[in-house]
């Protein structure tokens, strides 16, 4: 006795069941491994960015967007206007939005070197 369903439509009743998860799989995994290895660290760069902006100070060596490096040499509160000192006398006033980085200095290192037969 012939069988009454053939086995490319056993076939394609499994495929259609798990056809629409099988395609967005891809996409989900794509999206995930997105989002954790670029979106989520360019979002704690911009908070860390935000909060160093918030604690400017007087002697903080920062960099604009132009390239300009210099010293802080005045913070105005309650603006968003800061005093850079570019060269000696020379100062100009920046918006602190367009701060790319703030230099921080780094530390020595102050270990003498063990001479030998000492």
């Amino acid at each position: 006795m012939p069988s009454l369903i053939t086995p490319a439509y056993a076939q394609d009743a499994v495929a259609g069941m798990l056809g629409p998860l099988t395609q967005f799989a891809p996409l989900i995994l794509i999206f995930g491994v997105f989002y954790f290895l670029l979106i989520r660290p360019q979002q704690t760069r911009q908070k860390e960015m935000k909060r160093a902006l918030s604690l400017l100070k007087r002697g903080d060596r920062v960099v604009t967007g132009g390239g300009i490096v210099g010293s802080v040499q005045k913070v105005r509160e309650g603006s968003d206007e800061i005093e850079v000192e570019i060269a000696p006398t020379v100062r100009v006033t920046v918006l602190r939005d367009t701060i790319t980085s703030v230099l921080t200095p780094t530390a020595a290192n102050d270990s003498k070197p063990v001479k030998a037969g000492s």
